[in-house]
């Protein structure tokens, strides 16, 4: 299965749209990744957010994450779960549901690696730029050499703008993942 370039990880608070609308917009405008990555709502709350955006989204063709929440994920039957660095083991999810795709953050090299080992189909490699409340960035070459350093595809995160973005794709990245990127008017 090949997975689209560009990741949106969604964040409602700052959304500009209700839900929905923003989901449904970024759809049109080509945008074929999704995960649903909204922290503070209840189990309950986020099982019928993912319901509802999959069935917005029907007609498109989507890849839905969900964050953190392999139940979701498989009785949604949604793409996949997108797991933070530390999270369950990979390999546990991948012996019950080997169907989802999974994914994990990672802020090292040593992380990146130990997430392939462990069969992640892909990984978040994070902050490249400046985010605040986040770890010191990692830099472009600090994502050259997790590039250097494992085989499944990587997504750039963090602090990546329309003036940066070109400087991140040359890099021979994946593809990059972002909330605020595909917030801006004309991404």
């Amino acid at each position: 299965m090949i997975l689209p370039k560009f990741y949106c990880i969604t964040d409602r608070k700052k959304f500009k749209k209700p839900f929905k609308e923003q989901i449904l917009y970024l759809a049109k405008e080509g945008i074929r990744l999704f995960q649903i990555r909204e922290k503070d709502l209840s189990s309950e709350e986020l099982f019928y957010l993912c319901k509802e955006t999959k069935e917005a989204l029907k007609g498109y063709d989507v890849f839905i994450f969900v964050n953190d929440r392999v139940d979701i994920a498989y009785i949604l039957n949604l793409t996949g779960v997108h797991l933070p660095e530390k999270s369950i083991p990979i390999k546990d999810i991948k012996s019950k549901f080997p169907d989802l795709i999974v994914g994990k953050s990672c802020h090292s090299i040593e992380s990146a690696k130990k997430a392939e080992e462990e069969g992640a189909d892909y990984i978040f490699y994070s902050p490249i730029f400046a985010v605040e409340g986040k770890d010191k960035p990692k830099g472009l070459e600090g994502l050259k050499d997790v590039l250097k350093n494992v085989k499944i595809p990587v997504y750039a995160l963090g602090g990546i703008n329309k003036q940066n973005l070109q400087e991140v794709l040359n890099t021979g990245v994946y593809g990059v993942a972002s909330i605020r990127l595909f917030l801006e008017e004309d991404f």
